[in-house]
């Protein structure tokens, strides 16, 4: 009789030490799989392009920036709080003047109705993504690209100096 209490005192052990391994782990991966808690701007590309989408995904904040919204292929799928703010600024990098601010886009919602761009970022279906400079808080994201991770810089003028240079160094 002594044998059969012990194993079930074994038995719930094993039993509870399984239930707190099993917690551990499903709480886990759900910090793994929600990907917007790491989303930065020096993260953006690397999110967008671990989206699962057959056309565009996009990042889109309108009005003051307060509020955006990823789209996958044309549908909003997720709203992100927090991320920037109407301070936002993005450049086009044009080979005989650098770095020039872009103008707003447009966007018309589901109703047809245009709505004010504060910030847009998408990839296509090769998961390249617009040619940009996001200026923001003072650091500069250099969105250009492929295969590096977003470099930051700390002025327009850096990272109009390492364009040039990677310029010249293609065209040599």
């Amino acid at each position: 009789m002594k044998r059969s209490a012990f194993t079930l005192i074994e038995l719930l052990i094993v039993i509870v030490i399984m239930g707190v391994i099993y917690t551990l782990a499903i709480s886990n991966f759900s910090k793994l799989t929600d990907k917007s808690d790491r989303l930065r701007l020096d993260t953006l590309k690397e999110y967008l392009a671990s989206l699962k989408y057959d056309k565009e995904a996009r990042l889109l904040c309108l009005d003051d920036c307060s509020e955006c919204g990823v789209y996958i292929d044309g549908n909003e799928t997720q709203k992100i709080e927090g991320l920037l703010d109407k301070s936002v600024r993005l450049y086009r990098y044009e080979d005989l003047y650098g770095f020039i601010e872009k103008e707003p886009e447009f966007y018309f919602n589901s109703r047809g109705i245009e709505e004010s761009v504060c910030f847009s970022y998408k990839m296509d279906s090769k998961k390249i993504g617009d040619q940009t400079l996001i200026e923001y808080k003072g650091k500069y994201y250099d969105m250009s690209t492929y295969f590096e991770t977003t470099p930051v810089y700390n002025s327009i003028q850096e990272a109009q100096d390492v364009r040039e240079k990677l310029r010249s160094e293609v065209l040599q």
